[in-house]
């Protein structure tokens, strides 16, 4: 294959992309440090994998909100899903919810607002992960 058939192809599929990147919403995605999986950021949506047992996470995340001194509204909890909703100053609502995936596996998923704050919802996980 000639070296501009192959420049093409690469750039072609470059802005498929980023085309598919733009009209799906923002996403950022990163491999975590020190006992967190992936991170991804979707349609408002953070959404992270941790390597903890799942009581673990939901006191982590009732710490976070505490520590984050936003008003706590309520919290559901089953053997397998978590959801915790809670308000900032600004009365955005926040939603998170840890789904118990194994023993030592949990998923974090966190909404701020309707429309979601990356922001927001990345502090939050980041005291998660601190109070693990």
């Amino acid at each position: 294959m000639n070296p501009t058939r192959m420049i093409l192809r690469s750039l072609a599929a470059l802005v498929l992309a980023v085309a598919v990147t733009l009209q799906s919403g923002c996403l950022v995605a990163a491999a975590g440090a020190a006992g967190a999986g992936t991170v991804a950021y979707l349609r408002g949506q953070l959404a992270s994998s941790l390597d903890q047992s799942y009581d673990t996470v939901v006191r982590a995340s009732n710490r976070a909100v505490e520590q984050l001194e936003f008003a706590r509204i309520s919290e559901t909890k089953d053997a397998l899903t978590a959801i915790i909703i809670a308000r900032t100053a600004e009365d955005k609502k926040i939603e998170i919810k840890v789904i118990k995936v194994s023993e030592s596996l949990s998923k974090v998923e966190i909404r701020v607002g309707i429309f979601g704050d990356e922001a927001i919802s990345m502090t939050i996980l980041d005291r998660i992960k601190a109070n693990l």
